[in-house]
């Protein structure tokens, strides 16, 4: 295997650790943030699974701050049934047009993130239950297998639920590693991790761990408010990438 250049490592390091800094602060995003620099480096092949093994990666240092045992009557629908999403979405990827439902999915992101900048006080879903959860968690399963796309739905979701910041990252964030490593060990049945993918791994995890370290106690600091605004930012900008994406 060839050595890939020092510009082109130097990019991946970088994007490692500003990826791993915006997952530690949100629990989200790791993706949105590492692709636009790594794909100067490495196929989407290789970008795809390192994504996930990073991000879960960056998600386990960081569980323990935010995970609380009374979270679990709140997580469990939502995870349970987006683990059953995925292989459906993987399933029906051979019937569905992907780029038409990237577009589709980005299309109601910003228009989410739009609306919800120009009101004050964002409406609560209280109705629904274990029922309601479950039915947000299939779709982000079955989008995360579809199109790689699994944290937008749940984190609008506990938003709507009227959940402070602590409930949410502490839903989101064990969701999303969960549909992730699914993902990864997708990847590794589907024989993707080859030895480009392990040299990048060997230098991307040290990287995302020190990024995901700071943003983890910097989201000690951040309110409620300060949160769900780096989190309707994030949504907006993934929204646009996958609006670009499918033109």
């Amino acid at each position: 295997m060839e050595i890939p250049p020092f510009g082109d490592i130097a990019l991946v390091v970088a994007g490692a650790v500003g990826a791993g800094f915006i997952n530690g602060l949100t629990g989200m995003g790791y993706g949105l943030a590492a692709l636009g620099l790594w794909l100067h480096a490495m196929s989407p092949q290789t970008a795809a699974p390192l994504i996930a093994i990073c991000s879960v990666a960056g998600h386990i240092q960081s569980f323990r701050s935010i995970w609380h045992n009374d979270r679990w009557p709140k997580l469990w629908p939502i995870l349970v049934a987006g683990l059953v999403g995925v292989p459906l979405g993987t399933i029906l990827l051979q019937h569905v047009q992907v780029q038409p439902l990237k577009l589709g999915v980005g299309i109601v992101l910003v228009l989410y993130c739009a609306w919800t900048a120009f009101i004050r006080r964002p409406p609560i879903v209280t109705g629904g239950g274990r029922l309601a959860d479950a039915s947000v968690g299939l779709a982000g399963g079955v989008l995360g297998g579809m199109a790689s796309v699994p944290g937008p739905a749940a984190a609008i979701w506990v938003q709507l639920r009227g959940w402070n910041k602590a409930d949410q990252r502490g839903i989101t964030q064990p969701y999303n590693m969960a549909i992730l490593a699914m993902a990864l060990a997708s990847a590794a049945a589907a024989g993707l991790l080859d030895r480009i993918f392990l040299f990048w791994t060997a230098i991307c995890l040290p990287s995302t761990l020190i990024g995901a370290r700071i943003g983890v106690r910097l989201y000690g600091k951040v309110n409620d408010l300060q949160f769900r605004r780096i989190v309707l930012i994030l949504l907006a900008l993934s929204g646009a990438t996958l609006i670009a994406s499918g033109l």
